[in-house]
């Protein structure tokens, strides 16, 4: 027997502890070299944990939910066993019902039937509490459920949706019989049921509360004031219809608005360094490179993935990055660099629909540009009023160490970048 231990990665220096999320490997089963153990989550990454060498759990020493910290042993592997060789823990047996519940239960009483049923469900651990109770007002067992909750526990959702597509029964004739004392709500820890109006309580996950601890360190490090534009965006469409189809087949990837948003945020940025500079105690760093944070969403919430030294970046090279961090956000792929740092972020709300916001600044960044949807709208030109592709810009910035005449100016051009795209080729 040669036995390893399996130990939580090296985290990041600001990541002090972890949570695991869920194993995919039980004990007594193989495992072969470099194949995902759990996924572990810290508050800003959900990192995979490898098995460091081929062989068979042989114990779990911290189980799903678990708070962690860098090289604390999390389980053991044997390298010289083999799947089937090592025994699985055995589940512990359900207690047997009460006497008094059994014997009531025999006399044909149903509340304490359904009472001794929902005690039995629930150590039994098939269905959650509230779920169990659920399964005895309706004469079903968790056998009869489809579980999704974890290990293949029986929710309360699993229960109403196999009550939703369960057939109807004929109606059995009853004698009248008094009215029965109804039975007392049982809901699952952390959730509440009161009739008709559902509550449940869920621990944030560390991502948000990570995102809620930045947000409040923002607004209360910061003194935010947003400034806000509008641009025509038809310059850039025209540009985009015309190239779109050759760019993508240039490229390998398909042409989009960010790149120019990112392109005319850095024109702009050159003009007026302080955007692009940050506090430290009583010092005003100013930033001679251009590190951009793109928002993005994910199924864990949103995360700032960064593009570095954008300024010598292609649109094409600007646009392959965005899809990559688009495609390791959903999948739970971005690494804790890609995460890491940043002078300036750009946040499109416009591709949810949004018309208008004021962005939060990311620290220790000091402004932040909010993109919005771009509608068709009435404006006037020359006297004239026109249709035209409109978007508002708004920037919140760090009134700190950037004035009012800087974000301004800034965000004008911003504008005059994107309303006249020749600007970013002749670096006007």
């Amino acid at each position: 027997m040669a036995i390893i231990e399996v130990k939580v990665p090296q985290l990041s220096e600001s990541v002090a502890e972890a949570t695991l999320l869920a194993w995919h490997k039980k004990v007594g089963e193989a495992v072969s070299r470099d194949e995902n153990l759990i996924d572990i989550e810290t508050d800003k990454v959900v990192l995979e944990l490898p098995a460091p060498d081929s062989g068979v759990i042989v114990e779990v020493i911290k189980g799903d939910g678990s708070t962690v910290v860098a090289g604390e042993v999390i389980a053991r592997l044997d390298t010289e066993a083999s799947a089937g060789t090592v025994a699985a823990p055995a589940a512990a047996p359900a207690p047997a019902s009460t006497p008094a519940a059994a014997a009531a239960q025999a006399q044909g009483d149903p509340v304490a039937a359904a009472i001794s049923a929902l005690a039995s469900n629930a150590s039994a651990g098939v269905a959650m509490p509230a779920a169990a109770k659920m399964l005895a007002d309706n004469n079903m067992s968790a056998a009869q459920v489809s579980g999704t909750g974890r290990d293949g526990r029986v929710t309360k959702g699993d229960v109403i949706n196999a009550l939703e597509t369960k057939p109807a029964a004929a109606p059995a004739p009853a004698p009248a019989a008094a009215p029965k004392p109804a039975l007392q709500q049982v809901a699952a820890p952390g959730a509440v049921n009161l009739g008709n109006r559902p509550e449940e309580r869920v621990p944030m996950s560390r991502l948000r509360a990570r995102i809620a601890e930045r947000l409040l360190q923002s607004q209360a490090t910061n003194a935010i004031l947003t400034t806000f534009n509008e641009v025509n965006m038809q310059p850039v469409m025209d540009l985009r219809n015309k190239y779109k189809d050759k760019f993508e087949k240039e490229h390998g990837v398909k042409l989009g608005f960010m790149s120019f948003f990112v392109k005319a945020a850095v024109a702009a940025l050159k003009k007026y360094p302080v955007i692009n500079a940050s506090v430290d105690g009583n010092d005003i760093v100013y930033h001679g490179y251009f590190d951009i944070g793109i928002a993005v969403g994910s199924p864990r919430g949103l995360v700032v993935p960064i593009l570095r030294d954008v300024d010598q970046m292609t649109i094409a090279e600007i646009e392959k990055k965005i899809a990559e961090f688009g495609v390791k956000a959903k999948d739970g792929k971005l690494t804790l660099d890609e995460l890491t740092g940043g002078t300036f972020s750009i946040s499109n709300g416009g591709v949810f629909g949004s018309m208008l916001s004021t962005p939060i600044i990311n620290p220790p960044q000091s402004a932040i540009l909010g993109v919005h949807a771009t509608k068709e709208r009435a404006v006037v030109e020359n006297g004239q009023i026109v249709i035209r592709p409109m978007n508002y810009l708004a920037m919140s910035y760090d009134h700190r160490i950037i004035d009012g005449r800087e974000a301004v100016l800034g965000l004008v051009a911003m504008k005059e970048a994107l309303e006249d795209p020749a600007r970013l080729l002749l670096d006007l």
